[in-house]
């Protein structure tokens, strides 16, 4: 069943792999002549393997987890701008996630925490093509210079404004 499920998800990621960076249109446009027949046998095969395993198992778990949100996962096939999965986004916010980690090791709780709050606001900043340095510094100053705490967000990297 593993090797069955592995086989359908690679023709699924090969479709994506000619269609990325398309237009959205482009997109649902090739989903529609190739995943969407994938996509049926897929949960066909998960459904015929769910009567065969104990319920009580892990893989049955797994499987109900996986039927229950069908309808979630099939909106890729009508909509050009969902991904087939979350691999983009895990890869962006990895350096962030590693960081956060190794700040376990910063020697005290509150270290940590401040290490590790530094350290995603950088990361932040560098998603948004925004110089974590300038960043830092222009909202450094402007904090130190009675920024009003209402008006905190204005200040994050996203709304960066030199």
């Amino acid at each position: 069943m593993a090797t069955a499920t592995v086989e359908r998800m690679a023709k699924l990621w090969q479709i994506e792999k000619t269609v990325r960076g398309q237009s959205p249109d482009a997109r649902v446009a090739a989903r529609q002549q190739a995943s969407a027949a994938i996509v049926p046998d897929l949960f066909d095969l998960w459904q015929q393997t769910l009567r065969r395993i104990s319920g009580k198992s892990k893989l049955a778990e797994a499987i109900r987890y996986a039927v229950s949100r069908r309808a979630i996962f099939e909106r890729f096939l009508t909509d050009g701008r969902i991904e087939l999965d979350s691999n983009i986004v895990e890869r962006a916010i990895r350096p962030q996630t590693i960081t956060r980690k190794n700040s376990l090791f910063a020697g005290s709780d509150g270290g940590g925490r401040t290490w590790a709050t530094i350290a995603t606001l950088l990361q932040t900043a560098k998603m948004n093509n925004v110089d974590p340095f300038a960043w830092l510094a222009l909202t450094l100053r402007r904090i130190a210079n009675g920024w009003p705490s209402s008006e905190i967000d204005a200040l994050m990297p996203w709304n960066h404004a030199a």
